[in-house]
């Protein structure tokens, strides 16, 4: 553990929360099913840098939304502990709801004080079916919200970037586009494990957490695969 003045630093909580579209349009392509397997794929890698960094305890769930939303995997798990449960697609792309639940989660009553940021990956393919605005703001109201780490991933050509961009809140950090199989691996494995490993370092736990805005310096994102010569496996 790393030491400060009057001891150890103890372990602090990290939560990582994927926020999965399962909107029909999921199911087109099997892009639906290539999410489940990158993530999936990315969770022993998620643990190895869990297992590599004991200052920070990572909790792991998952919220689903397309007629509505819901928790994928409800409570918190510990990332050793953690198993991916796949997910299908059906319905419309109700993000405003998703972004009311975390706030929700999120808030001062649910999140102990002495936390890390949380890690907030969204993952899309299309654009809001209900009140986006009001949804985002609901999340940007919540500190822990505001200072979380937002990630987005769009999938295939009709994801509305100027929404992910929004929800990412910074100019600098642009979503990443996944237009096959192999390139959303790359990115979920990069979410998942990079990011990670910035977000629980012991130097983001020195973080003032009562400032206003605190956010995670985050790694260069890894440049994206080259698409298969195959259209049909390019969404």
């Amino acid at each position: 553990m790393s030491k400060l003045p009057g001891g150890a630093l103890a372990s602090r909580p990290l939560h990582f929360i994927w926020i999965a579209d399962c909107s029909g349009s999921m199911s087109v392509d099997g892009k639906i099913q290539a999410l489940n397997n990158a993530i999936r794929e990315a969770i022993p890698h998620m643990q190895q840098v869990a297992s590599e960094n004991p200052n920070a305890q990572v909790m792991v769930r998952a919220l689903a939304f397309s007629n509505g939303a819901r928790w994928h995997i409800s409570q918190p798990v510990n990332v050793q502990d953690f198993r991916w449960q796949d997910l299908k697609a059906e319905g419309v792309t109700d993000l405003g709801k998703a972004l009311n639940m975390l706030a929700d989660v999120l808030s001062p009553e649910a999140m102990p004080g002495r936390a890390l940021p949380p890690v907030l990956v969204l993952i899309s393919d299309g654009q809001p079916t209900d009140n986006f605005d009001a949804g985002l703001k609901a999340l940007m109201d919540s500190p822990w919200g505001k200072k979380a780490v937002r990630i987005a991933i769009a999938i295939g050509e009709d994801a509305d970037h100027d929404i992910l961009q929004r929800y990412i809140g910074h100019p600098e950090f642009k979503p990443m586009q996944a237009n096959n199989a192999e390139t959303l691996v790359r990115y979920i494995k990069w979410a998942s494990t990079e990011v990670l490993k910035s977000a629980s370092s012991p130097a983001s736990q020195m973080l003032d957490m009562t400032a206003t805005n605190v956010n995670v310096p985050l790694p260069a994102t890894p440049d994206p695969a080259t698409p298969p010569d195959t259209a049909a496996d390019v969404w």
